[in-house]
């Protein structure tokens, strides 16, 4: 479905300039962005990907990885069709580099999937959900109305104005914060650095319910330095923000040797310092996989893969001590 796109401005000559992300993207007539879905029509932003969907599935919502939210719970999953990111290792690409066919579904059928399949609510995932601005912001206010959670799995590249005005619908995301440094980003995701921290920072000071991914790529972004550097900007925000260490493999167009549990097990030790809840994830088994509670220890959240269990909560506190763990449990 074709219709008029948000955060745009029209330039000379029947130019656009999309404002959604930072590649602010200036197009010619009938060019389209970096995204594959915001092109100039008659000298007018258009994005043809409303409620255009690549895939619908129902995930356990550590798939995310969510771990702290709603945990053992089940979350109807969707994405669309591109991305405004180009990383050389993306595991997804072959729905978010590539055309391929989708399917309509309307905010309001999704809505009603997500209440069949007696879902906790929604999370857009897959691919970028920012470049599905549009279809985004009105299913999370229709899911919203409904009581259902609205979950963003993203790369966290877009422009601050359109984030705040998404934020108030949104009850939690996942963020891959791919390195700490701005020479990575720049070369393997095509992008700058700074924007994805500014976004970082915001939904941090929003309240909404936020954990952070770093894959590590040995050779890339894998040294002691670069990973204590990652840990402290986190920190600086929050040390209850649950980090993932996520094992990389190689795909696409990236063919580095995967990451070594040795190598993984090293960052969790250095993150462990300063952060309460560490996590070492897409790897077989994963010794690093429970909650525990950072005030006495005990095992709040036991997990075998995507097998999770609620062992130690009541509510947000721990059993043993009564610590308030800020983990969303009903």
């Amino acid at each position: 479905m074709i219709q008029e796109a948000s955060f745009y401005e029209q330039c000379a000559d029947d130019k656009v300039r999309c404002h959604l992300c930072p590649a602010e993207c200036e197009l010619a007539l009938d060019k389209i962005g970096i995204c594959n879905s915001r092109f100039n029509k008659d000298g007018k932003l258009v994005t043809n990907n409303f409620g255009e969907v690549v895939t619908l599935a129902i995930d356990p919502i550590e798939k995310k990885p969510l771990y702290h939210f709603y945990p053992t719970k089940n979350i109807l999953s969707t994405g669309a069709n591109g991305c405004n990111c180009g990383c050389l290792n993306c595991q997804n690409w072959e729905i978010s580099q590539k055309d391929v066919p989708t399917k309509s579904v309307s905010p309001e059928q999704l809505v009603s999937l997500a209440l069949e399949q007696d879902s906790i609510g929604v999370a857009f995932t897959y691919t970028e959900p920012f470049i599905w601005y549009e279809y985004l912001l009105e299913s999370a206010q229709l899911l919203k109305k409904s009581n259902l959670s609205v979950v963003l799995v993203s790369n966290g590249y877009v422009n601050q104005e359109p984030l705040r005005q998404l934020l108030p619908f949104i009850d939690a995301i996942n963020i891959d914060l791919k390195s700490i440094d701005s020479d990575f980003y720049k070369k393997i995701c095509k992008w700058k650095l700074q924007p994805v921290l500014d976004t970082i920072k915001t939904v941090a000071e929003s309240g909404t319910h936020l954990e952070l991914t770093n894959l590590i790529i040995q050779g890339l972004n894998d040294s002691d330095a670069q990973i204590e550097k990652w840990v402290d900007f986190v920190a600086s925000l929050s040390t209850y923000i649950p980090i993932h260490l996520s094992a990389y493999h190689p795909d696409y167009k990236m063919t580095y040797e995967a990451t070594t549990e040795e190598t993984l097990n090293r960052a969790f030790e250095i993150a462990q310092k300063r952060m309460k809840y560490v996590f070492v994830g897409n790897v077989r088994e994963s010794k690093h996989a429970n909650s525990y509670c950072p005030n006495c220890n005990e095992l709040l959240i036991k997990r075998n893969g995507y097998q999770t269990e609620v062992v130690g909560l009541k509510q947000s506190y721990c059993l043993k001590c009564r610590f308030d763990t800020k983990i969303y449990h009903k």
